[in-house]
């Protein structure tokens, strides 16, 4: 399911309004340039599903979901970037 997901950006970020970890990875993924779709799981509660099954049933964010089917959560930076470069040497 896809929730408010664009055609062009590599992945969607699930979050929350409260959360630190989300907060600063933005901040971070602005900074650098990096195109991203936002999902508040609590504004989208069908979102909610998505994060669960990227995380073994936990509500867990940020939760990134890439358009090649793979996830992350509360990853760093440079495991964005990492995982991005490796999506498109794979391309």
């Amino acid at each position: 399911m896809t929730v408010n997901a664009s055609s062009t950006a590599p992945f969607v970020m699930y979050s929350t309004p409260w959360c630190g970890y989300c907060h600063r990875l933005k901040s971070q993924l602005d900074r650098e340039g990096i195109a991203f779709d936002m999902v508040d799981i609590e504004q989208v509660p069908e979102a909610v599903q998505i994060v669960e099954s990227a995380n073994n049933g936990n509500q867990t964010v940020p939760t990134l979901v890439y358009t090649d089917g793979t996830s992350q959560t509360n990853p760093s930076l440079a495991q964005v970037k990492a995982h991005l470069k490796s999506m498109a040497e794979r391309a």
